[in-house]
């Protein structure tokens, strides 16, 4: 999507600002872009991937952080989660969106930037968390939800490659109920 258009939320298109060192050793910015969102207009949801690193901790010398994320953008195979690495995600969400419950092999943190959203988990509790607030996910099973009839929800996410997942002996793997969205393959 071009940032002449608006965005499907209304809400306005970020531009993410990368910096990079000078010849001379001083900070310079590298890009300042409106990244490519994916729409998935079933669940009334969006998504724009800000930034991707392969491993950690990342390495930066030569922008080789630089160039792995573009790797990665091109490779078009990003699942929720990068394998070794990290996915910073903003996602915004519909009034009326079908949530969807699942489950990343991950630590992610959870920022709301705009409305309130529905953070609902497995074992049925729902909290409500507002403009500000912040979910640390720790590889459980939940589902996002705006309650809004009529405004959209936005949060930035930061997703991190975690270890196996292992609860009262019980290995827990990822667990994406919607074939849209591809697998991150970091539970193998």
């Amino acid at each position: 999507m071009s940032s002449t258009e608006p965005l499907q939320s209304g809400l306005s298109d970020p531009t993410i600002h990368i910096t990079t060192h000078n010849s001379s050793g001083k900070a310079a910015v590298h890009s300042s872009t409106q990244n490519q969102w994916s729409w998935f207009p079933e669940r009334s949801v969006g998504f724009n991937v800000v930034y991707t690193t392969d491993n950690f901790p990342v390495s930066m010398n030569d922008d080789a952080d630089i160039k792995s994320h573009q790797e990665t953008m091109a490779s078009g195979k990003l699942g929720l989660v990068k394998k070794g690495g990290t996915v910073c995600r903003i996602v915004d969400f519909g009034p009326g969106g079908t949530p969807l419950m699942h489950r990343t092999q991950s630590l992610d943190y959870g920022i709301v930037l705009e409305g309130n959203v529905e953070m609902e988990l497995d074992d049925g509790s729902v909290t409500l968390l507002k403009r500000g607030d912040i979910a640390v996910q720790r590889g459980t099973n939940h589902a996002w939800r705006n309650p809004s009839k009529t405004e959209w929800t936005r949060m930035l996410f930061v997703l991190q490659d975690s270890q196996p997942i292992i609860v009262g002996g019980e290995r827990y793997r990822e667990d994406i109920p919607d074939s849209n969205i591809p697998k991150s393959g970091n539970d193998d």
